[in-house]
C-alpha cells in the first residue's frame, strides 16, 4: 500500500482556497443517483446537497457503470458545527482508548475517519459518501459498511485494504475506475469517501488552488 496523505497533514492545509462560488444543489430533485435514506432525518436536507460541479461528475460516472449497477449516494454536505461536532467526539474515544497518546497523535489519528474541520471537504460540499447497489437499489458487498472505523474493521475500511473479499474487491476497483475517470479522488482510509474541488482534491491532482472552501447552507 503507497503512503497515505492523512487529511491532517499540513500540506492539505497549505493549499490555497480560491472559491469559485459555485452553488450547493440538491441532488434528490434529480433522478439519476439513487439517493439513501439512512440520513434523511437531517429534517434540513443538508446532506442531500452538494456543489454543482461535483454532481456532475457523479452523472459521469454513473454514466461509466456496468449495467445494473447505479451510484448510491449517502451523504455529501455536512455543516460546519455538525463536522466539528463528529470530529471531537471520535478524538475524545481515541483519548479514552489510548490515554498515553499526545495530542498530536489523537489529532492525526482522528483524522483517518473524520476530516479536521478547518479542512473537511464535505463542509464545502465537495465530498460525497457514497456505494454501489444493484438496479434495485440494493448495496452491493463492498468488504466493510460504510462509515466502519478502522479499529472496527481492522482497517477494512482502507480503499486498498488486502483482507476483503475478490467480490467485495471487484465492487471497489468499479467504483474507483468510474470515480477517478470522472475527476474525482479518494481519501485512502475511507473507500466510500469522494471528492472534487477540494484542498485534498487539489493536493492530490497537483492543482495550483482549491476550487470549493467551507459554506453554511442558507
Amino acid at each position: 500500500m503507497t503512503e497515505i496523505v492523512l487529511m491532517s497533514d499540513p500540506k492539505v492545509a497549505a493549499v490555497p482556497v480560491r472559491e469559485c462560488g459555485e452553488r450547493l444543489v440538491d441532488v434528490r430533485r434529480d433522478s439519476r443517483l439513487l439517493v439513501d435514506e439512512r440520513t434523511w432525518q437531517d429534517s434540513a436536507g443538508a446532506f442531500a446537497h452538494l456543489r454543482e460541479g461535483a454532481l456532475g461528475r457523479l452523472h459521469k460516472a454513473q454514466a461509466q457503470l456496468p449495467p445494473g449497477m447505479r451510484l448510491l449516494f449517502v451523504e455529501g454536505y455536512r455543516p460546519p458545527s455538525l463536522q466539528r461536532r463528529y470530529f471531537d467526539e471520535y478524538a475524545a474515544q481515541l483519548r479514552a482508548t489510548h490515554p498515553e497518546w499526545a495530542a498530536e497523535q489523537v489529532h492525526s489519528a482522528a483524522s483517518r475517519y473524520v476530516s479536521p474541520p478547518e479542512i473537511a471537504p464535505h463542509s464545502a460540499g465537495a465530498a460525497v459518501d457514497l456505494t454501489l447497489a444493484d438496479a434495485d437499489g440494493r448495496e452491493l458487498d463492498m468488504g466493510t459498511r460504510m462509515n466502519a472505523t478502522p479499529e472496527e474493521s481492522a482497517g477494512a475500511c482502507y480503499t486498498q485494504a488486502d483482507d476483503i473479499s475478490r467480490e467485495a474487491r471487484s465492487h471497489r476497483d468499479i467504483l474507483g475506475t468510474a470515480l477517478t475517470a470522472a475527476g474525482l479522488v479518494n481519501y485512502p482510509t475511507e473507500w466510500w469517501h469522494w471528492s472534487y474541488g477540494d484542498r485534498y482534491w487539489a493536493l492530490q491532482t497537483g492543482a495550483a488552488v482549491a476550487r470549493y472552501g467551507p459554506m453554511v447552507l442558507d
